[in-house]
């Protein structure tokens, strides 16, 4: 009697020739986007507001550090910390004008220029911008030759370590034009390698770093507190998140600070209304905000 039930069909082995050409189209999410050469493809100008420091960028993780660190500079008290934050629609390519390519020549948001001194400084790459930030105001990155040694290593491996869950794991769980096995398990293996980090060391420490507070958990909460809660790449089930309670613990009491909750919205384009502010040019763009009824996130 034959079996009804087809077997399934094995992927086309893929050779790769001896010179690689792009494909004519590459397919997922970013497809339009995607190019091997870096310049600029147009001419755009970029803006320059009213504030010293000018952020470009986009409500990604990456772009949520650096927003986040700016918020909590002016909670602290540093004026000099306000900014203009412009959105930039990577999905339509305005990372490739030419204004942003001369602020950051590998197109990729988000970048800062600061306009405080004689001449403009421009910043980019996030940890870049956070230690730059950290140093200029003298704030959330130690002194202490250990504690700024512990903090810097924190922050590297948010740097090392978060291409493996964005570039690699949430691109072909969640945006790749096929479900690839090896992929996806690949990926997912060493995500939860790298959750299992950070719920071992948050089993010890209130915060990454240790006691403190610092740019350590600005940059890797929006990534990692984000997963743990479910939020990124419908994964929240599959990766079994719930079960890193340390994890958890960290990312709901950074997701209740003042500063994080604004910092969260601006150049935000998903989600709730409410909880965006596309363009921040000022400390009062919050006001257009019912701030108790935006929800952490």
């Amino acid at each position: 009697m034959t079996d009804p039930t087809p077997a399934p069909s094995s992927p086309t082995p893929y050779t790769p020739p001896k010179v690689w050409t792009p494909p004519a189209a590459s397919g997922g999410r970013f497809a339009n986007i995607n190019r091997p050469v870096a310049g600029a493809t147009h001419e755009k100008p970029l803006p320059v507001g009213k504030h010293p420091l000018q952020l470009y960028s986009l409500g990604t993780p990456n772009g949520v550090k650096v927003t986040v660190m700016l918020e909590e500079l002016l909670a602290l008290g540093h004026s000099g910390a306000e900014y203009d934050a412009w959105l930039v629609r990577i999905n339509e390519g305005e990372q490739f004008g030419s204004g942003f390519v001369a602020a950051n020549p590998n197109s990729k948001i988000p970048v800062m220029v600061d306009h405080s001194g004689p001449q403009p400084v421009r910043v980019f790459e996030s940890g870049a911008i956070l230690i730059y930030l950290a140093e200029k105001f003298g704030a959330y990155l130690p002194t202490q030759t250990a504690a700024r040694a512990e903090t810097l290593s924190w922050l590297m491996w948010q740097m090392g370590s978060a291409p493996f869950l964005g570039g690699g794991f949430g691109h072909f769980y969640a945006y790749a034009p096929e479900k690839i096995q090896y992929a996806i398990d690949r990926y997912a293996m060493e995500v939860k390698r790298q959750m299992d980090v950070l719920d071992r060391r948050l089993a010890e420490t209130r915060y990454i770093a240790g006691d403190d507070y610092t740019i350590a958990d600005m940059a890797i909460w929006p990534w990692y507190g984000r997963l743990v809660k479910g939020q990124a790449y419908g994964s929240g089930e599959f990766l079994q998140v719930h079960t890193y309670t340390h994890v958890l613990r960290w990312a709901d009491e950074i997701a209740q600070r003042p500063a994080v909750r604004r910092g969260r919205m601006v150049n935000r384009v998903e989600g709730e209304p409410a909880n965006q502010l596309r363009e921040r040019h000022d400390a009062s763009d919050f006001d257009t905000k019912t701030q108790d009824k935006v929800a952490p996130t």
